[in-house]
């Protein structure tokens, strides 16, 4: 490990559903391509209460096996707020489980690790997320604000300073010019610290009412709104990250195998195929239809062929259809 980033712990979400066979591939993912990875790797469960109609918890006993097997730290922990309702917010609840004063990375659950995650210097005091991010919120309404004036306000309502925020080389209302990020990972010092205002920003984004926000969707956005204001809070940003590593060399968020297959390198496609392999691991991800008919049984590679990765079609949308004409869309 580079002597100026400190040991750190991580954390992805698992459930009793896709995300726990997304963990297992996730935890084995990481012990493939980063063994010297020394902090704990936690997978953070939802505990059963009021704001789920059924367990959320894993229960599938060969998947608990397999992720103990690799080291992995099962975290539970209570959806105050969220829940089902909105179960993005399982990656604001999760944090305030995790332990105090230890730096954090957050990654989604269907993210590959494919290089070395030691090698990454993060400056945790200065926190940043994924800018692997399209221009998703907001959508400005043709009477009301644009968006200088949405975040503006928002900014205002958080008493953030606004300007030096901004990427002035960016014009105004102009997505790009707002600090807008993809959680698909983050990172800080303290996972209580950056949970709290997180989870206090997100409710208030939420439920106040802010007069620009009218005729917004938060859902699924507002994990998305909020985070940008919590990085600007704390004194991270855009810049704090070298590029190329995370969402690049050393991380892959693949969202679907469909996409993975259709869009990802071959050295990603090689990480997922090699870390199914091991027996331990594959007779518990053959319990999960994608990965059993397009990694197992290679499928996934009919998907490969429709596509020439450097001529992409400009919209996922269209690779989709692609994919679904042909008989090969599963998720």
């Amino acid at each position: 490990m580079q002597a100026s980033t400190p040991n750190f712990n991580i954390v992805i979400i698992g459930q009793n559903n896709r995300l726990q066979y997304e963990a297992l591939l996730f935890a084995a993912s990481l012990r493939h391509c980063s063994p010297n990875f020394s902090g704990r790797l936690f997978v953070a469960v939802p505990k059963p209460g009021p704001r789920w109609r059924q367990d959320p918890s894993i229960q599938y006993e060969d998947v608990l096996k397999a992720l103990r097997q690799l080291d992995v730290e099962i975290l539970p922990f209570d959806s105050s707020v969220f829940g089902e309702s909105y179960p993005y917010g399982n990656k604001i609840e999760a944090l305030l489980a995790l332990p105090e004063g230890e730096p954090f990375v957050f990654f989604d659950s269907d993210t590959l690790i494919t290089g070395d995650l030691t090698a990454v210097q993060f400056d945790f005091d200065r926190p940043s997320a994924s800018q692997k991010v399209e221009g998703t919120w907001p959508k400005p309404t043709l009477y009301g604000p644009g968006f200088d004036g949405i975040w503006h306000a928002l900014y205002r309502r958080f008493e953030l300073d606004f300007q030096s925020s901004l990427d002035t080389s960016q014009p105004i209302d102009h997505w790009r010019r707002y600090l807008y990020f993809n959680a698909g990972f983050f990172y800080y010092s303290c996972p209580r610290q950056f949970g709290e205002r997180f989870l206090s920003y997100a409710r208030t984004i939420r439920d106040e009412d802010i007069p620009e926000l009218i005729g917004q969707t938060l859902d699924p956005w507002l994990d998305q709104v909020a985070l940008p204001l919590v990085i600007h809070s704390f004194g991270g940003g855009r810049d704090t990250l070298p590029p190329g590593l995370l969402d690049g060399s050393v991380s892959c968020h693949y969202r679907l195998f469909p996409l993975l297959y259709a869009r990802e390198s071959d050295h990603v496609v090689e990480v997922l195929e090699t870390v199914v392999a091991p027996n331990k691991v594959k007779k518990v991800l053959k319990s999960y239809d994608p990965i059993k008919k397009l990694v197992l049984q290679r499928k996934g590679h009919k998907i490969r062929d429709l596509f020439d990765r450097d001529n992409l079609p400009k919209r996922e949308q269209a690779i989709r259809n692609t994919i679904k004409n042909n008989g090969l869309w599963m998720r």
